[in-house]
């Protein structure tokens, strides 16, 4: 395991190396640049970058005006700004169009910490989700998101693209596949299936290992991509597993949870487990003791799977 980096570093980097090759991409931010890490690409193209203030709604709207004038645009305020505030917005602008707008959102889930309910959004991703042709993606570690984040500028049209605030283990090398659209087996089993999302896919590791001392064979899927959502890597762990539990630092309504259920109702039931944030409010916190009071830990991950067993 290598060191700790957060997404939204790693975002950061990764928009400095895409702004040499593009130089239609325009990037964009609600006066947070130094936290979502956007204050990187305005050092190296001011000409490139605009802080639109406290105005989250105005920023799409723009976002919007600018990528259907060509622009390639990557917008960024706090998750919670972002989807909460600006819903309409990005609805209407950017997802009835089809704009070519990545609203990138840092700040998600209960690691945000120290700032409390009103920034801790469990939320978004299922916001998102109900946006006609709106692409969703939640990477796991640094490597993942400077590599979708790529894909995402390269291809046309809106995506909602989820980093976080706390520094977390770099779990991929930069040798491994990442492509959007398609879950990742991190870890093959016969036993039971856990698919995970965002941070929780090195905890739904973690709680594999700890589950193969007590013999249980657990599969480990990492599902970056929550929309188009990768139905064959659901339908095969359903059919082989036969049990699946699904970990993600988001509320269990409306979101990878609710996706993969959509998925295994349709064409292969199985028993199921969610873990993620059970229909409640956060707290401010250090990030690691929120994950242990609101059970999104490995552990928690590994009682869930014995539940389903």
């Amino acid at each position: 395991m290598a060191d700790k980096i957060a997404t939204r570093q790693a975002y950061g980097e990764a928009l400095i190396e895409l702004g040499k090759e593009y130089d239609n991409l325009v990037v964009m931010d609600a006066d947070l640049s130094g936290s979502t890490k956007t204050g990187m690409f305005a050092k190296e193209y001011p000409d490139r970058f605009f802080n639109m203030g406290i105005a989250e709604q105005n920023m799409y709207g723009v976002a919007s005006g600018l990528a259907l004038s060509g622009k390639i645009v990557c917008a960024s305020t706090f998750a919670m700004f972002a989807t909460g505030r600006a819903f309409e917005i990005i609805r209407n602008s950017i997802g009835y169009t089809g704009a070519n707008v990545k609203i990138c959102a840092s700040h998600a889930g209960i690691t945000v910490g120290e700032d409390g309910a009103s920034h801790q959004t469990f939320e978004d991703i299922a916001l998102m989700r109900t946006i006609p042709g709106m692409m969703v993606v939640n990477p796991s570690d640094a490597v993942a998101t400077k590599k979708l984040l790529r894909q995402i500028v390269e291809i046309e049209g809106p995506c909602y693209f989820r980093v976080g605030r706390a520094a977390v283990p770099v779990f991929y090398n930069e040798e491994d596949v990442i492509t959007l659209g398609k879950g990742n087996l991190i870890r093959d089993g016969k036993d039971v299936t856990i698919i995970a999302t965002g941070i929780m896919v090195n905890e739904a590791y973690e709680a594999a290992k700890t589950l193969a001392e007590e013999g249980i064979d657990v599969r480990v899927i990492d599902i970056h991509t929550i929309k188009p959502i990768d139905e064959e890597i659901v339908i095969k762990a359903a059919q082989e597993t036969g049990a699946i539990v699904t970990a993600e630092e988001h509320g269990i309504i409306g979101g990878l949870g609710d996706a993969v259920a959509q998925v295994v109702v349709k064409n292969s039931p199985c028993k199921m487990a969610m873990v993620g944030q059970q229909d409640t409010f956060g707290e401010s916190g250090k990030p690691d003791q929120l994950l242990v009071k609101y059970k999104m830990t490995a552990a928690d991950i590994a009682e869930a799977v014995r539940s389903v067993l």
